[in-house]
């Protein structure tokens, strides 16, 4: 396999721009009723070129499974407070992220 010798940005350049990304996103978090009385804890406004990578890390941490489908993702049990904090350990702002506290 070749070797690019130019890729676009630099890649410092890059993660800075996505840890800039991830401080202006209005995220929110609420709860899902499925089939069988499973819930679901949903996750909107994340964009779609880090929701992979913050996806990933949330799996990891949570110890759940989870799908990133229509720009939204999906995590397996209700973790609306703990996905909370683990979001403003990656580097969103408090003060978007917005948490429901009634299950649909």
């Amino acid at each position: 396999m070749k070797k690019k010798l130019f890729s676009g940005l630099p890649t410092d350049l890059d993660n800075t721009t996505k840890e800039l990304e991830k401080e202006f996103q209005k995220v929110i978090i609420r709860a899902e009723k499925r089939s069988y009385g499973k819930l679901v804890t949903i996750l909107e406004g994340i964009d779609p070129l880090i929701a992979k990578d913050t996806l990933k890390n949330l799996k990891q941490k949570l110890g759940c499974g989870g799908t990133y489908k229509d720009n939204i993702i999906e995590l397996q049990g209700d973790h609306r407070e703990k996905i909370k904090k683990l979001l403003i350990d990656l580097g969103y702002k408090e003060d978007n992220i917005e948490v429901s506290t009634e299950i649909e």
